[in-house]
C-alpha cells in the first residue's frame, strides 16, 4: 500500500513557507490505518520490547493500537500538568526552543525495554526528548518507529549520530 496516497500536504501551515503533512486521511481510511499498524507490529515484533511509549498527541494515535496489537503496556507522555499521578520529567531542545515532556514514574521500570512511537519525525526533538526520559527511569530503547520522516530536516542523522537505528513507514524527501 502507498501511503503517501493517505497524507494531505497542507502548504503554508502552521506558518508561511511550512508545509504540514496531515495524517487524517490515513486515519479515515480503515484500511490504510491497519497497514500502517500491521507495519510497525511486523517491523518491531521481534526487538524483544517489553512497553511502547508515545508522546501526546498523534504519537498516542499509532502507539495505543500497536501496543494493542503487540500485547504489551502502552506509555503515554505527556505536557506538563495532565498526569495525575506522581511524575518525572525532561526538558528537551526544538528547533525554537524548548519543551518538556512527563510521565508517571511507575510507567517504566529498570530493564524494560521500549519501543518508542510518533506519528512523524522532523528534527528529532520530541524523540529525542522521549528517549532521554525514558534512560533517565534506567530502560533501554528497543527501537524507534514513525508512520512519516522528514528525509529533507536533520531528524534521521542526528538519532543516526547519536547511534540510534529508526524505522519510518514512509519517507517524504
Amino acid at each position: 500500500m502507498n501511503l503517501r496516497e493517505h497524507i494531505r500536504d497542507i502548504p503554508n501551515y502552521p506558518k508561511e513557507g511550512i508545509v504540514f503533512f496531515d495524517i487524517t486521511p490515513l486515519l479515515s481510511s480503515p484500511k490504510a490505518f491497519r497497514f500502517a499498524v500491521d507495519q510497525l507490529a511486523e517491523k518491531f515484533g521481534s526487538r524483544g520490547a517489553t512497553k511502547i511509549a508515545a508522546a501526546e498527541a498523534r504519537g498516542f494515535i499509532f502507539a495505543a493500537p500497536l501496543a494493542y496489537t503487540m500485547g504489551l503496556p502502552f506509555v503515554p507522555m505527556r505536557k506538563p500538568g495532565k498526569l495525575p499521578y506522581r511524575t518525572m520529567s525532561v526538558t528537551y531542545d526544538l528547533e525554537y526552543g524548548t519543551d518538556t515532556l512527563c510521565m508517571h514514574v511507575d510507567a517504566i521500570e529498570r530493564d524494560d525495554k521500549v519501543l518508542i512511537i510518533d506519528d512523524l519525525l522532523a528534527t528529532g526533538g520530541t524523540v529525542n526528548g522521549m528517549i532521554k526520559i525514558v534512560e533517565q527511569a534506567g530502560a533501554s530503547v528497543a527501537g524507534l518507529g514513525f508512520v512519516i520522516e522528514l528525509g529533507f530536516l536533520p531528524g534521521g542523522q542526528i538519532l543516526r549520530e547519536a547511534g540510534f537505528d529508526h524505522t519510518c513507514l514512509l519517507n517524504i524527501t
